[in-house]
């Protein structure tokens, strides 16, 4: 298992960054990158309420669906969120993780600078360390952009 951290600063109130990182219109256009199949869009089911059931989704190219299955941990808003997997999507397919398995990804919001540092920190498979280095440096980039709007 392989954890990774990432940190950018963004010209934004806490609580700007933080509604363009959950609004579904938003959410969309920053994760597009994890989507395997750029012309499909990524989606949510559920809330981001403490103690929801929640899915991270996006259409793969043959038309199933693919993502992960979570339980939101903590919710503070504006300032903290952890979301722990128990489970992903492989075309349509549920599998979930045994006990041993305990992925997360928790985002931190500070007042920073006159802006807001946002800190993510997720423990991941590690085959998928380098895809995700590949991704989430672009996809923080596109929330940037987005929230500083």
């Amino acid at each position: 298992m392989e954890h990774l951290h990432y940190t950018i600063q963004i010209n934004a109130p806490q609580k700007k960054v933080w509604d363009t990182m959950l609004d579904e219109e938003t959410y969309k256009q920053w994760t597009s990158v994890f989507n395997p199949d750029s012309s499909a869009e990524s989606y949510v089911e559920g809330d981001w309420d403490e103690g929801s059931d929640i899915k991270f989704l996006g259409k793969n190219k043959d038309g199933t669906v693919s993502g992960m299955i979570g339980k939101i941990q903590e919710s503070r808003p504006g300032e903290f969120i952890s979301i722990k997997y128990s489970g992903e999507i492989m075309q349509g397919k549920e599998s979930i993780y045994g006990p041993d398995e305990l992925f997360f990804e928790n985002y931190t919001f500070n007042e920073k600078d006159g802006g807001t540092e946002l800190i993510v920190d997720i423990n991941v498979k590690d085959e998928y360390k380098d895809m995700f280095n590949g991704m989430w440096p672009k996809a923080l980039e596109t929330l940037k952009q987005l929230a500083e709007k």
